[in-house]
């Protein structure tokens, strides 16, 4: 899910992996070739409450849709396509259960991305190829690490019980995210070192 947590996993960095909220989402920087902004929370996962983890979490899950929607167009690895589709069907319904749980204390959450994770959508998009495919299965692992921190935060220490319930169930969807995204980072980046040693050696 999208970035907005980096802020936070950087304030309790000494204390805890990336356990700043991160909604779906955590982006290098564009200097890298990545596509979504870094994670922007001004309060850390110990002291943010459950509505603004409800609220950062569905900005993430709408850039989650978003990101993997595009990269179902442009990806060219069938195991980064098969990723995408997997972001886009998992979290457009984690995107209603959150409604539905939000719904429940009349929490308003967002219905669209924030203006940092448009930009970094502009960025993306902007990438073709096999640097788009890299970019997205790198962001995709970077995301859910953080997410897993934040979302396993919530669910052992968040107060509201319809969102710490969400949070409870949407774990072992994010893990599942996580082992997919590393096998098609990991699969991408073999492919790429493969065709630059094969063009080292014609060279040579």
């Amino acid at each position: 899910m999208t970035k907005q947590w980096k802020y936070a996993a950087t304030a309790v960095s000494c204390a805890f992996f990336w356990v700043g909220l991160a909604a779906f989402a955590a982006i290098p920087a564009p200097s890298s070739g990545s596509a979504k902004s870094t994670a922007k929370t001004k309060t850390t996962a110990v002291t943010m409450s459950d509505a603004d983890f409800a609220k950062a979490a569905a900005e993430g899950g709408i850039a989650e849709v978003k990101f993997g929607e595009l990269a179902e167009d442009k990806a060219l690895s069938k195991t980064v396509k098969d990723l995408s589709q997997r972001m886009v069907d998992d979290h457009t319904k984690a995107d209603d259960s959150l409604k539905t749980a939000a719904s429940k204390d009349n929490i308003s959450i967002p219905a669209q991305m924030n203006t940092k994770d448009q930009a970094a959508y502009a960025r993306l998009s902007e990438l073709s190829g096999a640097a788009f495919d890299r970019a997205y299965a790198r962001d995709m692992v970077r995301d859910h690490e953080a997410d897993i921190a934040a979302f396993r935060h919530e669910a052992n220490d968040g107060k509201d019980a319809s969102i710490k319930s969400f949070a409870e169930q949407t774990l072992a969807t994010l893990e599942d995210h996580l082992k997919m995204a590393r096998q098609a980072l990991e699969s991408v980046s073999s492919k790429t070192s493969a065709k630059t040693t094969k063009t080292i050696k014609k060279q040579s």
